[in-house]
């Protein structure tokens, strides 16, 4: 009698679809990172990094256990301005020499509404890491012509430069800094579903 109450158990278990993990790798062609600072108060300056990668992982369809890693190179950094641009890569900035990527690690996928989420993780800028909470909003998937899934996703948020040594700056006489103490930044992302290999494999 126990080894069939054995049997049956261990058949109800085999029974249960075992779900599988899904990966996602961000498409950098299809993708950006951008950032936005005040410049002399009354203007804005906006500037992107032209390499980064990335994934998202997560075993369920609402993401509730998803996990993001994105790295950013710092020495793409790009504002349209070459002597701009070499000074952000200075140490009166970044430090892209000493300090080459720029890291995010999600801890927690929280949601919020219909298709948007809080995303907390540890933000590593020079080396300075803090936790940071992002906007996200999922926008769907698709399968594009070539029978690759895709998905989309939109994250913002707003950082303090000088909680990462972002140190430089200079006061006007009218009053404000040359350059703004907040960034905003935004993530637009497309992402490409893995496929598994033929053992299985991703």
């Amino acid at each position: 009698m126990k080894k069939m109450v054995l049997l049956l158990v261990f058949g109800l278990i085999a029974a249960i679809p075992a779900t599988a993990q899904q990966t996602w790798k961000i498409d950098q062609s299809h993708s950006n990172v951008m950032f936005t600072v005040s410049h002399l108060v009354v203007s804005d300056v906006t500037g992107y990094f032209k390499e980064f990668e990335g994934k998202l992982t997560t075993t369920k369809d609402d993401f509730s256990d998803a996990m993001v890693d994105v790295s950013i190179k710092i020495a793409s950094i790009n504002t349209d301005i070459e002597k701009r641009d070499n000074h952000l890569k200075s140490d009166d900035f970044f430090n892209a020499e000493k300090f080459p990527m720029m890291t995010f690690t999600s801890r927690k996928f929280e949601k919020t509404g219909n298709n948007t989420f809080k995303i907390t993780g540890d933000l590593t800028i020079r080396d300075v890491t803090k936790e940071v909470v992002l906007d996200a909003k999922y926008k769907g998937q698709v399968v594009d012509p070539w029978g690759n899934t895709k998905a989309g996703w939109v994250a913002t948020t707003t950082i303090n430069r000088f909680d990462y040594n972002l140190k430089w700056n200079a006061a006007m006489e009218a009053g404000g800094l040359v350059v703004g103490e907040n960034v905003d930044i935004r993530l637009n992302m497309e992402l490409g579903l893995q496929k598994p290999d033929k053992m299985g494999m991703k």
